[in-house]
């Protein structure tokens, strides 16, 4: 199979969906990897370090759509990659289409296949394409709401950890999964006065005995969460529905309860945030002010950390890539229902429940897709 990676062109983004080592596994494999110039600069992979491997590097990005039947990325492709996409081929990246009504209908009359990262799941139970990016995410929402937190910033002029003699600062997290949990990690291991919040039980019982008295647990009630918000410092949303938009959890009206200066991050915002005031920010302009609150809502979160984001990335995706490369993407899916579940659009056709069931598509089930 040939296989192309362009250069990633959303703001900021300095990942690149196939890191050299990636590339030469799939060259090993008996397939021709096209690389865009450049694609690997973010983080520290030059062309030669591709062409050593056996890819072969092209000048534009028109070439390597025009020459990959499978385009490996890391983001939702941009308007002018979707004009570049024909049907038949195949697109293996991250997609978030239920709250992106525009790339939904762009990859569905461009006829390609598009598969999904963030809905493949693993035989544990999960979404394994998406935990590492959660991991990444979840340990930088801390790290931007303390930043952000700054007087100089907006924010109260709180530092998390405290220092003896003054409160630290209250960091309230809603969702317990693996956001959740790495960004507890963080606030905890500052210091901060750490709640997590959830609606299962199960998961407040395992974050609670993991961190014991390092942080508290609540349950995610409506009227919880209101008392939470009011009290907090920062707020993380970190909620999860797999394939759909994230419910709102955090409404204005709570906003006015807040201490002003107070930071909201909501690293749900890929699939169109929990926050009612939440709108998407590039890390050119990361954080807007609503009510006096301060908001982080930056959409890629991770490309901030492109290197150790990529490798993650790459040790997830590449199995798949390579089976997808060795097998073609229908005896694939056929053979592992888990990738399956990572098909979102193929011909035209919406194959994803939660996105047809978001922006009114008929749903084509994969089975029907891949018989």
């Amino acid at each position: 199979m040939r296989i192309g990676c362009p250069k990633e062109i959303k703001n900021r983004e300095y990942r690149v969906g196939l890191t050299p080592e990636s590339a030469g596994e799939l060259v090993a494999h008996g397939h021709e990897v096209f690389i865009e110039t450049g694609a690997g600069g973010g983080i520290g992979a030059f062309d030669s370090h591709y062409t050593d491997r056996g890819a072969t590097v092209v000048p534009t990005a028109d070439e390597v759509f025009e020459k990959g039947e499978m385009i490996v990325k890391v983001k939702e492709p941009q308007p002018e990659e979707i004009a570049r996409l024909r049907e038949g081929q195949v697109l293996y990246t991250y997609l978030h289409l239920a709250p992106d009504p525009e790339q939904t209908k762009g990859l569905v009359a461009s006829g390609a296949t598009a598969i999904a990262y963030e809905t493949v799941t693993s035989p544990h139970g999960g979404l394994p394409l998406l935990k590492p990016m959660s991991q990444v995410a979840g340990r930088m929402s801390i790290q931007a709401g303390a930043s952000a937190l700054e007087k100089a910033h907006g924010g109260r002029g709180v530092l998390l950890g405290g220092v003896p003699g003054v409160m630290p600062g209250k960091v309230v997290i809603i969702g317990g999964g693996v956001v959740g949990f790495n960004a507890a990690q963080m606030s905890a291991g500052l210091g901060a006065d750490t709640v997590i919040m959830d609606l299962n039980p199960e998961v407040l019982e395992k974050v609670g005995t993991h961190f014991e008295a390092r942080a508290s647990t609540r349950f995610a009630s409506r009227a919880n969460i209101e008392e939470a918000v009011a009290e907090a410092d920062m707020v993380v949303g970190a909620v999860l529905v797999p394939g759909a938009a994230a419910p709102k959890l955090v409404s204005r009206a709570m906003l006015k309860t807040m201490k002003p200066g107070a930071v909201l991050v909501d690293v749900a915002i890929d699939q169109g945030g929990c926050f009612e005031t939440s709108r998407a920010t590039t890390h050119d302009d990361p954080t807007y002010v609503i009510d006096d609150i301060v908001h982080y809502c930056v959409a890629n979160m991770p490309g901030a950390v492109s290197r150790t984001s990529t490798y993650a990335l790459n040790n997830v995706t590449l199995p798949h890539a390579l089976r997808i490369a060795d097998m073609g993407w229908k005896e694939a899916m056929r053979a592992d229902a888990h990738l399956a579940q990572g098909l979102n659009v193929h011909a035209g056709r919406v194959t994803y429940p939660a996105v047809a069931e978001e922006l009114g598509y008929d749903w084509l089930d994969v089975a029907e897709a891949i018989a």
